[in-house]
C-alpha cells in the first residue's frame, strides 16, 4: 500500500517533467539504499541484542515518520476523471474480488518458488501451490474483463499500453540481480537524464553494466581476486541495477496515464518482489544442486553456475528490450491523446472565428456592390483564408 500511494502522490505533486523525473529517481535511490542499510542494521541488532529488536527499531522509526507525514504531505488535488466516477464510498469502488484472487495467487506462487529452493521442485509442497497459482492468475485476468475499467484492480487495457509489457519483465531484474551497494543512491539522481536520452538506451546501458558485473563475479573464485573482480563487479552491478530500477520506474509513468499512477506503482512493485523471490529461489536451487555434485559448499562451482545462469537472464532481458521496446510512440498515453484533442478543438475554434470574420468581410463587400448597381450573383466569389484553412 505504501509504495503505490507514494508513487501516485509523487506523480500528482511534481507535475513538471524534470522535477517528476528527479523525484521518482530519488525515491528509487532511497529504496535501494534502504535495502542495503536494512541488512546492515538488522545484522547489528541480531548480533548485539536479539532479533526482536529489529522490529522494535522499525516501529520506533516509523511512528515519528508517520506523524510527520500527517502534517507535511500535501493534500492531493481532485482530478476530473476521478470525480466523474465517484458515486459512492471509496471502499465500494475497490475490486475486492479481483484483489483477493490476485493476492492468494501471488502468495501461493512465492511460497512455491521459495519452497523449491529448500525441497525438490517436483515435490507436492512446491508443485501444488504453483499449479493453483497459475490457474488463479488466469482466473484473475478473466475476471478483470468482466469488471468495468474504472473499478478493475488492473484494467486489461493496461497491458496494451506501449512498451508496458516489456517494461514489466524488465522490472523483474533489479531485485533478481541482488547485489546493490551504496553507489546505488548516486545513480538515483540520474532521473532527469531521461529528458535528454531515451529511457530505452539508459536501461540497456544499465543491463550492460550488470552483464559485465555478472561475468566478473563468475570468475571471482578466490580471495585474492577481490579487488580486480569482486569490487568492480559490485560497483558496476550496483550502478546498473539502480539505473534499471529508476528508469524502468519512470518509463512506466511515461507509458501510462497519470490517472493510473497508483495502479502502475503497484504493478511495478509486484514485479520487483516477484523478481526478488524468483532470484533467491532459482539461484539458490542451482547453487545447491551444483555443489552436491561438484565439491560441496566449499567449492565455488555452485556460485559460478548461479552467476552464469544470471548472465543468461540478463542477456535475454537485454535482447528483449532492444528488440521490443518501441521509441517511436513512447509517451503516447491517454492523457496526451486528450491533450492533443483539446489542442485540435482550440484550433478548430480559431478556424471558425477566422471563417466568421472572413464571412462578415465578404458580406460588407457584397453590400458595396449592391450600392453600385451590380447584382450580387454577378460578383466573382474569391476563396477566403478560412476556406483555404478548411
Amino acid at each position: 500500500m505504501l509504495i503505490p500511494s507514494s508513487l501516485r502522490l509523487l506523480v500528482n505533486v511534481f507535475t513538471e517533467p524534470a522535477e517528476q523525473a528527479r523525484a521518482i529517481g530519488v525515491f528509487g535511490g532511497c529504496s535501494a539504499v534502504g535495502n542495503v542499510l536494512g541488512l546492515i542494521v538488522g545484522e547489528i541488532f541480531v548480533q548485539s541484542t536479539s532479533w526482536s529488536w529489529v522490529f522494535w527499531f522499525v516501529a520506533l522509526v516509523w511512528i515519528p515518520i508517520a506523524t510527520l507525514c500527517i502534517f507535511l504531505i500535501p493534500k492531493e488535488k481532485p482530478r476530473l476523471e476521478d470525480a466523474a466516477i465517484r458515486n459512492g464510498p471509496g471502499w465500494k469502488r475497490l475490486d475486492i474480488t479481483g484483489l483477493s484472487i490476485l493476492t492468494v495467487a501471488l502468495i501461493l506462487f512465492i511460497f512455491a518458488v521459495t519452497s523449491g529452493a529448500t525441497s525438490r521442485w517436483g515435490s507436492p509442497t512446491s508443485l501444488a501451490p504453483l499449479i493453483i497459482a497459475v490457474f488463479l492468475v488466469g482466473g484473475f485476468f478473466y475476471f478483470e474483463t468482466t469488471v468495468p475499467a474504472d473499478r478493475a484492480a488492473i484494467p486489461p487495457r493496461t497491458w496494451f499500453f506501449s512498451n508496458f509489457l516489456v517494461l514489466f519483465f524488465t522490472a523483474l531484474l533489479p531485485f533478481f540481480w541482488i547485489p546493490i551497494g551504496v553507489l546505488a543512491f548516486a545513480m538515483s539522481f540520474t532521473g532527469p537524464l531521461s529528458r535528454k536520452i531515451n529511457s530505452k538506451w539508459i536501461i540497456l546501458f544499465g543491463e550492460g553494466l550488470c552483464i559485465v558485473a555478472t561475468i566478473l563475479f563468475a570468475f571471482a573464485d578466490r580471495p585474492e581476486r577481490y579487488w580486480p573482480y569482486i569490487f568492480p563487479a559490485f560497483v558496476l552491478g550496483s550502478a546498473g541495477a539502480v539505473l534499471i530500477y529508476t528508469h524502468t520506474n519512470m518509463a512506466f509513468y511515461y507509458t501510462s496515464p497519470s490517472s493510473m499512477a497508483g495502479t502502475v506503482g503497484a504493478i511495478f512493485n509486484v514485479a520487483l518482489q516477484l523478481g526478488s523471490a524468483l532470484g533467491i529461489s532459482v539461484v539458490g536451487s542451482i547453487k545447491s544442486s551444483v555443489e552436491n555434485t561438484h565439491g560441496g559448499p566449499s567449492s565455488y562451482a555452485g556460485c559460478a553456475a548461479a552467476y552464469w545462469f544470471l548472465l543468461g537472464i540478463v542477456g535475454v532481458e537485454f535482447v528483449g528490450l532492444l528488440v521490443f521496446y518501441r521509441t517511436d510512440n513512447e509517451g503516447t498515453t491517454e492523457d496526451e491523446v486528450l491533450q492533443k484533442a483539446n489542442t485540435l478543438n482550440s484550433e478548430q475554434v480559431v478556424m471558425q472565428e477566422k471563417v466568421a470574420d472572413a464571412g462578415e468581410g465578404e458580406g460588407e463587400r457584397k453590400d458595396a456592390v449592391r450600392g453600385q448597381g451590380m447584382h450580387v450573383n454577378e460578383m466573382p466569389v474569391l476563396p477566403t483564408q478560412g476556406d483555404r484553412n478548411v
